[in-house]
C-alpha cells in the first residue's frame, strides 16, 4: 500500500467531517436507505452517558404530515420536510428510582452477574439524584442527549448523509405533537437527515470556518 493511500485511509473519517457541513436546503426527492437511518440512529443508542444511564430516547419522524406540523414551530426551517427523515432527540424530564434502578437491573441482567462496587455505586445515586430536582436532572439528561445527537452528525457524515442540528424550535410545542410529556420526555434536540440540494444553499460552496488548531487546543 503507497504511503499517499495510507495517509487517506487514515484521514477517512475527518475528510467526511470537512465535507458535513449544516445543510441549508435539502433535495426532497432523494430519500436516505432505512440501513444508513439504521446506523446513525444505532451510533446514538452505542454513545456513552454519565453513569450508562441513557437518559434520553431518539424519534424517528419519517411521516410527511407530522414533519409538516413540525416545521412551522421550528422557525418554517425546510430540511424538517425537504430531509426525508427527522430525529429528535428527548431527555427524561427527571431522574427518579425507578429508572435508575431500571437501568442497574439490566446492566446486571446482560452481564450476568452483580458487583458490589456497582451496587454501591446504584446506591450513591439513588441517594442524591432523585432529591436535586427535576429541572436540574432534565438538564443533566439532555446534556447526555447532545453526547448522542453528536455521534449521529458523526455517523451521518461516514455515510455521507447530510444533517442539521437544530435547537430552533418550541419544545413545548413538540412534546405536544409528539406526545413526548406523557412518556416522561422533553425533546431537545432535532435532527434532519438527507441530502444536500444541487442549488439553492447559500452555505454549501463556502469554506469551512473553524479556529486553527493552535487556538483551540492547549497541551498541557
Amino acid at each position: 500500500m503507497s504511503n499517499t493511500t495510507t495517509h487517506s485511509a487514515d484521514n477517512a473519517l475527518l475528510d467526511k467531517l470537512q465535507w458535513r457541513y449544516a445543510t441549508k436546503k435539502m433535495n426532497p426527492a432523494k430519500v436516505v436507505p432505512q440501513d444508513k437511518v439504521d446506523r446513525i440512529v444505532e451510533a446514538a443508542r452505542l454513545a456513552p452517558t454519565s453513569s450508562g444511564l441513557q437518559p434520553f430516547e431518539v424519534f424517528v419522524v419519517t411521516d410527511a404530515a407530522v414533519r409538516e406540523r413540525i416545521k412551522p414551530i421550528a422557525w418554517n426551517q425546510g430540511q424538517i420536510t425537504d430531509g426525508s427523515h427527522l430525529l429528535v432527540f428527548a431527555a427524561w424530564d427527571d431522574y427518579t428510582a425507578e429508572r435508575i434502578n431500571a437501568m442497574f437491573d439490566y446492566t446486571n441482567e446482560v452481564r450476568g452477574f452483580k458487583n458490589e462496587g456497582w451496587e454501591n455505586y446504584r446506591n450513591m445515586l439513588l441517594s442524591t439524584y432523585p432529591q436535586r430536582g427535576a429541572e436540574v436532572n432534565h438538564q443533566h439528561a439532555a446534556r447526555q442527549a447532545y453526547i448522542g445527537m453528536s455521534a449521529s452528525i458523526i455517523a451521518a457524515a461516514f455515510e455521507e448523509v447530510d444533517s442539521t442540528p437544530m435547537e430552533g424550535f418550541d419544545p413545548a410545542a413538540l412534546d405536544e405533537i409528539l406526545g413526548l410529556r406523557a412518556k416522561g420526555l422533553r425533546s431537545v434536540a432535532i435532527l434532519p437527515l438527507g441530502y444536500r440540494a444541487d442549488e439553492g444553499d447559500w452555505l454549501v460552496n463556502l469554506k469551512k470556518v473553524r479556529r486553527p488548531t493552535e487556538q483551540f487546543v492547549t497541551t498541557v
